[in-house]
This record gives structure tokens, C-alpha cells and sequence, in this order.
């Protein structure tokens, strides 16, 4: 078993921010579950059973404790600054505490009453550990998509966002490949594509975002978002799947343009049902009724659903080149975003929105 050592009081981390595409080129941790199961026993006093949960960046694991308790431990990923751990911790925190009934987990801390620690991995590195609690539900995902389930995500979605407003972090404004926002960041990846009719897709979905959207995005409100809004990190009851049980992963977190959040949900509402539109119009037009979307938003709201599927495309690819071993959980998004890539490629620009838009359109806008 590799030996794990613990830094009581420090930091962690070396100063300075590594890029987001540094995070995604390093390898997550993979602690043994006995590793995992002697750490949280020494730092929250919590003796349980350790199960492995899916990851891109970090290593989770499930903790059983003997009395059924059930926890998330989290891993980060040795390249994630210790700043924006302390930003998803304080956010979590922050929702808990201005709005207790959203179904966000709560911070666990440890038997020291520290939100996070730091150890030092067999290999030298070093890295930030913290503990949430469990969230009961089942991922969307698993689920009979239907109206009314949209509409709770999208009501959903609004009422974290309204929690959020007004938070702040100095970490908040951190690089991200997977803002939406910052597309343009990503087109030299353009040329990783192979040659055919899927590079000439995305080159044409990145012009557009290029030219009609990022010169708007000065004029649009902006806040700490989730930014991860999808079908796996939304839970809900079992026995009733119209109700929100758990909204989970706050790791994409940053302060960005608000219609980012709204966009980069609804794209995945597009699957599903035989027009593709049907599942973003229901849930954007739920997300309006609690906190309506500007004029300015409206107009561009559309194009970044569209973005959001053009970045799932670029970043899969090339991570699932790096790191083949975790190929299935890296490109589970992949081909639904190509396929709506696909979709929306024979529309213009405000075809888009008002189908997207319509009948949730609470303002008209000329084209």
C-alpha cells in the first residue's frame, strides 16, 4: 500500500495557477480503496466501506459508514490550485446558508473542523482532500425523460442561480476550458479533428460563436454559475422523477455570463425526443417563468447551446486521445453532441433561437 502523508495547517499547493489544460492533462488520483478507507478514519474519525464513483479530473469515492451514513470523498487532482477548492467549498457553503432548501451536499468537516486537507501522494505529489455529504436519488440519466421533469431542472436551475447571485471569490474568475464563454480559446484544436465533413462542422459553429457571440457577451449579466447542469449531476426521487432530489459536481464552477449556465444545460435536453428542440424550449421556458432571461441573452441564448455541444466535441476528442483508458467515461457525451451539432447546422442563427425560444419567448427581438 503507498504511504499517504498529512500536512495539518498548510496550504498545499504550489503558488501559482496551472491552466485548465494542464488539470485535464493529469492524471487523476488512484488511491486503493484500503488507502481511501485509512484516510477518512483519520481525518473524520468515520470508519466505512470505500466504493470507487465515475470522474474526469478527481478521484471519488462513496464512504458507507457502519450506521449506513453515507459520504462523497473527494480526491482533487494534484494540478487543481487549493483556491478553487476553497471557491466550490465557500459556494456550497454559501447556497446552504441563504438557501437551506436547495438540494446541494454539505460540507463535512474534519474531526480538526477543517472543510479541507492536505496530503502528500506516494508519488510525491500533493493534494487537496474534502468530504461532502451523501445525496439519495438517481441521475436523470437513468430516467424516462419527460415535460415535467424539464420543468422541475429548468425551475431548478433558476433557484441555485438566484442562491448564487451576490456570492463572490477570489477564485472565482479562474481559467476553464469548459466555459462556454471562452470557446474561441479552443480553435486550435480545430486542426486535431480529422479531415472531412465533422472538422468543417465545428469550424463553421465556431465562427458563428466567433462573430455573433463573443462581441455580446460584454453586454450580459454575469455571476458564479454551475456550469455542469446535465443529466448526470441532477438527481431525483425514485418514486416520483419530477422531483429534484440533488444537484451534484460543482468542480466546473466560475464566475461567467449567466445564459452560459442556461445554454450549456438545455443542450442536453436535446436528445430524446424526435424534435430537438422540444426538451430545451420546456426547460428554458421553466427557467424563465422563475428568472426570465434579458433581451440581449435571448438573442444569444441559442447560439451557446450550440457552442456547448461544439466544446464537448473538441475537449472529448482530445482527451480521449490521452487518455484511452478512460475513453467510455470521457466521450459519454460525445456523440449526442456531434448529433446535435448536426441538427442545428441547417438553421440560422434566430431559426435557432425561436425554436428554442418559442412558446417560452416572453419578449420578441428582431432578427
Amino acid at each position: 500500500m503507498a504511504s499517504l502523508h498529512l500536512h495539518p495547517g498548510t496550504r498545499g499547493v504550489p503558488e501559482g495557477r496551472p491552466t485548465e489544460a494542464a488539470a485535464l492533462s493529469t492524471p487523476a488520483p488512484d488511491l486503493a480503496p484500503a488507502e481511501v478507507q485509512a484516510l477518512v478514519e483519520r481525518l473524520y474519525g468515520i470508519h466505512g466501506v470505500v466504493k470507487s464513483l465515475a470522474g474526469e479530473r478527481d478521484q471519488n469515492c462513496a464512504v458507507e459508514s457502519a450506521d449506513g451514513t453515507r459520504y462523497v470523498f473527494k480526491i482533487s487532482n494534484p494540478s487543481e490550485p487549493v483556491s478553487l477548492v476553497d471557491f466550490q467549498i465557500a459556494a456550497i457553503e454559501h447556497v446552504a446558508r441563504t438557501s437551506p432548501g436547495q438540494p446541494v451536499p454539505r460540507v463535512v468537516r474534519t474531526v480538526d473542523g477543517r472543510a479541507r486537507e492536505t496530503v502528500t501522494l506516494a508519488d510525491g505529489a500533493r493534494t487537496t482532500v474534502r468530504m461532502l455529504t451523501y445525496l439519495e436519488g438517481i441521475q436523470v440519466r437513468e430516467t424516462q425523460r419527460t415535460a415535467a421533469q424539464r420543468v422541475a431542472m429548468g425551475k431548478g436551475l433558476a433557484e441555485l442561480n438566484l442562491a448564487l447571485q451576490g456570492f463572490t471569490h477570489p477564485a472565482a474568475t479562474h481559467d476553464l476550458l469548459w466555459n462556454v464563454s471562452a470557446a474561441h480559446r479552443l480553435t486550435v484544436q480545430l486542426d486535431s479533428l480529422v479531415e472531412g465533413p465533422q472538422r468543417a462542422l465545428a469550424r463553421s459553429f465556431m465562427t458563428r460563436f466567433i462573430k455573433h457571440v463573443l462581441p455580446r457577451l460584454a453586454s450580459v449579466r454575469a455571476q458564479v454559475i454551475h456550469n455542469d447542469y446535465h443529466l448526470y449531476n441532477v438527481l431525483v426521487a425514485p418514486d416520483d422523477q419530477a422531483r429534484i432530489t440533488g444537484i451534484i459536481d460543482f468542480g466546473d464552477m466560475l464566475h461567467a455570463p449567466l445564459v452560459g449556465e442556461v445554454a450549456t444545460a438545455a443542450a442536453f435536453h436535446m436528445t430524446g425526443s424526435a424534435d430537438p428542440f422540444e426538451g430545451p424550449a420546456q426547460f428554458v421556458g421553466a427557467y424563465q417563468a422563475v428568472l426570465p432571461l434579458t433581451e440581449p441573452e435571448q438573442d444569444i441564448v441559442a447560439d451557446l447551446m450550440a457552442t456547448r455541444h461544439l466544446i464537448t466535441a473538441l475537449i472529448s476528442e482530445w482527451r480521449a486521445l490521452r487518455y484511452p483508458e478512460n475513453r467510455s467515461y470521457i466521450m459519454r457525451h460525445n456523440p449526442a453532441a456531434w448529433e446535435a451539432l448536426s441538427q442545428m447546422a441547417d438553421l440560422s442563427r434566430h431559426e435557432a433561437r425561436d425554436r428554442l425560444l418559442t412558446p417560452s419567448r416572453r419578449n420578441g427581438s428582431s432578427p
